[in-house]
C-alpha cells in the first residue's frame, strides 16, 4: 500500500469517525433538554473520546507511557460505545416514527417530552455501559474448543496428534502481559505436540510489545514439536519485518509461504496475509505452488490467516487449514455482516477430504470488548489413517 493510498484511507477512516461522535453529541444535547448544566459536561467527555485513539496511537509511537496507554484504552473501550450508542439512537428514532404513525406509547409518557428524554438518554447510557462492561469481561474469559479431526493420511511416527492453535493474538497495549501469560499458562496446560498461531498475533506496531516484553512470556511455551505461526493483515499493517524478526527472536517460528516437514510425518504449512501484495507489491503464493513440491501422501497442515477461497485449499490437497481473523463480527451484530463476507465465519466445515476451522481469535482488535461470541483456544487432536 502506497503512502498515498495509506494516507487516504487514514482521512476516510478519521472523517467517519468525526461524523459519527457530531452524530452522537448532537443526539445527546437533545436528550440533555431538561438537564442543560450537564451539557457542559457532555462537550468535554465528548471531545476526550474524540481525540483518545488517535491520540493515544501517535504517542504510542512517539512516547510510550502510562498516558498512552490511558487515551488507548479509553478510545479502544469508545469504539465500542460509539457502535451502541449509534444502534441505540437508531432504535429510539424507529420507535419514535412509528409513534407518529401509530400512537402506540401511552399518552401520559408525552405529557413532559423533555423528562421522557431525559430519563431515555439516562436509561440507555446506562444500559451501554453495563453492556461493555459485561462484554470486557467475556473478551477475558477464552473458552477452549475440543475437536477430534480424523485424518485420511498416514500419520507416519503419529496416530494421533494433540494441535493447540490459536489467532488473532493482537499483542501490544491492549493484549499485555497478564493475557499474554494467561495465553502461555493455558495452552501449556494442554500439554500439545505442537502450537500454531494463524496470524495477527501482534497488534500492528510492534514498540508496545517490545515495551511491554511481551516475548518474555512467550518464551515459556512448550510444545515438543514447536511453535509456528504466519503473517496476518495486522503485522503488514504495524510493518511485517519487525514483527516477524521479534516473534522469531522469541521462539516462534513464523512461516512465510513455506513449509516444515515434521518427523518424516507431516507438513505445516504457512501461507503468507492476503494484504502481503497490498502492502509489497509481491504476491503471495497460491495454496497449490505451496504444495506442489510436497509429498501429497503425508498429512498438510495449512495456516493461512484470512479464510477466503477454501477451495483452492481443498484442491491443493491440504487436509486440515486453521483461519482466523474473522473474530466473527467481535462486537454483535457485526458477525451478521462477517457470515455474508466468509464463506465460514468461525467454527468447523468439511469440503471434500479436507477440513477447515475459523477461529474468533483469542484477543481483539479496536474494543477490548466482545459481545455474540467468545475468545478461544483451539484443542485439536487429529487421528491418522
Amino acid at each position: 500500500m502506497t503512502k498515498l493510498k495509506m494516507a487516504i484511507f487514514i482521512i476516510i477512516i478519521l472523517s467517519i469517525h468525526a461524523l459519527v461522535n457530531l452524530y452522537i453529541f448532537k443526539r445527546a444535547t437533545q436528550g440533555l433538554e431538561a438537564a442543560p448544566h450537564l451539557i457542559y459536561w457532555l462537550k468535554w467527555i465528548m471531545l476526550i473520546l474524540f481525540v483518545s485513539y488517535p491520540l493515544g496511537r501517535f504517542l504510542e509511537k512517539a512516547w510510550y507511557s502510562p498516558v498512552a496507554n490511558f487515551f488507548h484504552w479509553t478510545g479502544a473501550f469508545w469504539f465500542a460505545g460509539m457502535l451502541y450508542f449509534t444502534l441505540a439512537i437508531f432504535s429510539i428514532d424507529i420507535i419514535r416514527w412509528s409513534n407518529s404513525l401509530f400512537n402506540f406509547l401511552p399518552t401520559s409518557w408525552m405529557g413532559n417530552y423533555a423528562q421522557l428524554k431525559l430519563n431515555t438518554t439516562y436509561i440507555v447510557t446506562t444500559g451501554i455501559i453495563l453492556l461493555i462492561i459485561a462484554g470486557h469481561i467475556n473478551a477475558w474469559t477464552p473458552k477452549i474448543v475440543r475437536k477430534t479431526i480424523e485424518i485420511n493420511k498416514d500419520g507416519g511416527k503419529y496416530k494421533t496428534l494433540k494441535v493447540v492453535a490459536a489467532s488473532d493474538i493482537h499483542l501490544g497495549t491492549i493484549i499485555g502481559p497478564r493475557k499474554t501469560g494467561k495465553l502461555v499458562h493455558t495452552i501449556n496446560s494442554l500439554k500439545p505436540d505442537i502450537i500454531l498461531f494463524a496470524g495477527d498475533v501482534v497488534d500492528e506496531d510492534v514498540k508496545p510489545v517490545i515495551e511491554q516484553n511481551l516475548g518474555k512470556n512467550l518464551l515459556n511455551l512448550k510444545a515438543p514439536l514447536g511453535t509456528y505461526a504466519v503473517t496476518g493483515n495486522h503485522e503488514y499493517i504495524g510493518g511485517a519485518e519487525a514483527s516477524v524478526s521479534y516473534l522469531e527472536e522469541h521462539g516462534i517460528k513464523i512461516l512465510r509461504d513455506t513449509s516444515v516437514l515434521i518427523n518424516n510425518s507431516f507438513y505445516i504449512t504457512g501461507r503468507e496475509d492476503k494484504d502481503k501484495t497490498s502492502f509489497t507489491g509481491n504476491p503471495r503464493k497460491t495454496p497449490n505452488e505451496l504444495t506442489r513440491e510436497l509429498d501429497l501422501d503425508k498429512p498438510i497442515i495449512l495456516l493461512d490467516h484470512q479464510p477466503f477461497h477454501l477451495e483452492l485449499a481443498s484442491d491443493a490437497g491440504v487436509d486440515l487449514q486453521i483461519s482466523g481473523h474473522t473474530h466473527h463480527g467481535q462486537l454483535w451484530p457485526l458477525g451478521y455482516i462477517t457470515k455474508r463476507i466468509f464463506e465460514v465465519s468461525r467454527g468447523y466445515k468439511k469440503k471434500g477430504d479436507s477440513h477447515f476451522y475459523v477461529s474468533t481469535g483469542f484477543g481483539t482488535w479496536g474494543p477490548p470488548v466482545r459481545l455474540g461470541n467468545r475468545p478461544e483456544i483451539l484443542e485439536f487432536t487429529l487421528v491418522f489413517k
